[in-house]
């Protein structure tokens, strides 16, 4: 087998490869022991019809279909090992030459992995940011607690209150006519959450349970739905019941109940402590995408459409996951939005494309660097996975390595904390 590559546009070539008369031989001998075993000949059981026989009644050409198919993705693997090219999407084949005793001749028209061309990325100039533990943080993280903790009392004879919980019927209305996602019956809907268009929430407010209110808001001008940005809409509602939090004091006692230890100012002196673990986590993670965003910025790439399109898909999978996880399909989050699929997926294109892109620079960068992970870098975050399934690590290693042979995604991802480590030390903070 012979290939020959050449590029055509920037990230686009053609694929010319050969495969040889006795490989494609081979290939026909086995679409004949595949189509013969369907054949009926009077005189013949099914699959034991002779070759020339078959050939004379169906003539030769009727195999080269299934050759192709049975020899094709594999030569054309062999291909992109050979010309050492990286496809980044599937390739348009056009046989050019296909006939019993001669070489098999295809070109594919194959998408590839862009070249990124560097800028600066080591010595760059990074805004430092303060990520200080003060007296308001601490107080924000204790009322974050509390409310956690809180206790949910059905209010039995009152009016809604901001950060009530409401149990509402609903139906919505457009000049007089119903929209889809416009109506709902036992809604939990958190007033103060923001979780409804503009002003809704704050109409709610003073409804008695078993009372009924009309409401009128107006959606926004670039709302997700088309024929409802900038209308004005009337909701009739009906208010079931409300449930409000009722929060503890902060003392010995709560303290005891939700922690190990046994007085507020020890709870507040640990609390304290990990707000500092985690402030010093988050300013490592600015600057980490500080100097990401800035390597990315100097990079020239012409990332192909196909990875953009690929990682939007990608992105709207992960989406999907995530909304299956709290018990919703997609189908019924698109429905309830009035959203269809492919506008869903416009939303994830701009990310779609900054990923793709912060992706080639780190590899590239990784790459004229000579960044890999070591063997013992790898058994150690196999050993981290280990220990956090409770798992042994033989097992994690064989579990792995069944979806991931040579674990070639964890190295990859390694190798990416490796190269923006890179970044962040030869950076300097201002």
């Amino acid at each position: 087998m012979t290939a020959k590559w050449e590029k055509t546009e920037a990230n686009v070539g053609v694929l010319e490869v050969e495969v040889d008369s006795a490989r494609f031989s081979e290939a026909l001998d086995w679409a004949f022991k595949k189509i013969v075993k369907q054949v009926n000949i009077p005189g013949f059981r099914k699959g034991k019809v002779p070759r020339k026989l078959f050939e004379s009644r169906f003539g030769v050409e009727s195999l080269y279909q299934d050759a192709v198919d049975y020899v094709l993705p594999t030569a054309y693997e062999s291909a992109v090992r050979e010309t050492g090219i990286e496809p980044v999407d599937r390739p348009a084949v056009d046989v050019v030459q296909v006939e019993a005793g001669k070489p098999l001749i295809f070109k594919a028209t194959v998408t590839v992995k862009p070249e990124v061309v560097l800028g600066e990325y080591k010595g760059v100039e990074l805004q430092d940011k303060e990520f200080a533990v003060n007296d308001e943080a601490v107080a924000e993280e204790v009322e974050s607690i509390r409310a956690s903790h809180a206790q949910i009392d059905v209010v039995e004879d009152g009016e809604v209150q901001q950060g009530d919980t409401v149990d509402i019927d609903f139906r919505g209305t457009v000049q007089g006519e119903e929209f889809e996602g416009g109506e709902a019956e036992n809604y939990q809907l958190e007033i103060g959450s923001g979780m409804f268009i503009a002003g809704f929430e704050e109409q709610l407010v003073g409804l008695k349970p078993g009372e009924e209110r009309d409401i009128t808001v107006t959606f926004p001008e670039d709302y997700h739905v088309k024929s409802l940005a900038g209308q004005e809409a009337q909701f009739a509602v009906k208010l079931h019941d409300i449930k409000r939090k009722s929060l503890r004091e902060l003392d010995d006692e709560f303290v005891q109940e939700i922690s190990e230890f046994e007085t507020v100012d020890a709870f507040l002196e640990d609390l304290k402590k990990q707000l500092e673990t985690r402030k010093t986590e988050e300013h490592k993670r600015y600057l980490e995408d500080e100097a990401v965003k800035a390597a990315v910025a100097a990079a020239q790439i012409d990332v192909p459409q196909a990875m953009i399109d690929h990682e939007a898909d990608h992105l709207v999978d992960n989406f999907a996951q995530q909304l299956q996880m709290q018990q919703i399909p997609l189908d019924a989050y698109l429905e309830f939005t009035g959203m269809t699929r492919d506008e869903l997926r416009s939303q994830f294109v701009e990310s779609a494309e900054q990923s793709v892109r912060t992706g080639l620079v780190l590899e590239a960068i990784a790459k004229a660097e000579g960044l890999e992970p070591s063997e013992e870098e790898l058994e150690a975050e196999l050993q981290k996975i280990s220990e956090s399934a409770s798992l042994p690590l033989d097992r994690v290693k064989q579990m792995l390595a069944m979806r991931d042979p040579g674990f070639e995604s964890m190295k990859a991802d390694l190798r990416s904390r490796k190269t923006v480590e890179l970044l962040v030390e030869h950076s300097k903070l201002v």
